[in-house]
């Protein structure tokens, strides 16, 4: 480490990350020292505030998607998608460093969400679209020995629910893959296509529907593996490790055609992830 000073806008979290610091230099012996600082007045508070705008940046990777969203019906599914992904990282980059949020970030944000579901449903024509519906609490006991049934080649909303549903729902669950959603036969308990309970409900995808509905909620890991299954099924707000865990899914998705083969192996990567959430919220 180096002398030196570092200015951030104030606020809980960095607060705690600069506290972090400077305890970590002084249990080596060395000194931090951690100074609130606020402006004169508006003036000079416009002035801090300024030095932190992104909003250039974000115009840039805007144009670049609405390049990318003219040009990819042209394209290759897989090479548009290979387009999407630098400017997902760039965006995920700017966020980090994006201290005062505004319109220039939501923008860019509904564009990406738009170019990847535009890029989503060329490869999979029946994702379901999301309703608003309450959520009821179901008993898991109600619920056990169950065939679950879900569309073929499942990708990473499919594969995250169904590993949800054996590890914390219905342990001797069957899980079925369908051709097509009207495959599904009654008494099947469907999920992740519409026209089911468990689906897309309002902002939720449908391992996060899957949580609400039975109270596997206020669990923060659980939480947290929603928020990577949301953001890479629908977008969103990004997640750290998100493109790793997208691209480890997209081989093991791709050197697996059997769906019952690629869901175990699935089932390990949503395991180490589990417990690495675990470990991260303790």
């Amino acid at each position: 480490m180096r002398d030196g000073v570092y200015l951030l806008p104030d606020s809980a979290d960095r607060a705690a990350t600069l506290d972090e610091v400077a305890a970590q230099a002084l249990e080596v012996g060395g000194s931090g020292e951690v100074y609130r600082l606020s402006g004169c007045d508006e003036a000079q508070e416009a002035a801090l505030r300024a030095l932190f705008d992104r909003g250039a940046e974000y115009a840039c990777i805007a144009e670049e998607i609405k390049e990318l969203g003219r040009s990819q019906a042209s394209l290759d599914v897989a090479a548009a998608a290979r387009k999407l992904q630098p400017l997902v990282r760039r965006f995920e980059q700017v966020t980090r460093i994006d201290f005062f949020p505004g319109e220039a970030q939501r923008q860019t944000l509904s564009l990406l969400d738009d170019l990847r579901d535009a890029i989503t449903r060329r490869v999979s024509a029946d994702e379901p679209t999301a309703r608003q519906a309450d959520i009821p609490r179901l008993n898991r006991a109600d619920y056990q020995g169950r065939t679950w049934a879900t569309r073929a080649r499942p990708w990473v909303d499919r594969l995250a629910s169904a590993w949800l549903i054996r590890r914390f729902i219905d342990s001797d669950a069957r899980i079925v893959w369908l051709g097509s959603p009207a495959d599904c036969r009654d008494g099947w308990l469907g999920f992740d296509f519409d026209g089911t309970a468990f689906s897309h409900v309002g902002s939720k995808v449908t391992f996060e529907t899957l949580l609400a509905s039975f109270g596997l909620d206020s669990a923060p890991a659980l939480v947290r593996l929603g928020e990577l299954v949301h953001c890479l099924d629908v977008g969103g707000l990004p997640v750290a490790e998100a493109l790793g865990i997208e691209s480890l899914l997209a081989g093991l998705r791709a050197s697996e055609p059997d769906d019952d083969t690629l869901l175990a192996r699935a089932c390990e990567v949503f395991d180490w992830l589990l417990k690495s959430y675990e470990d991260k919220t303790t």
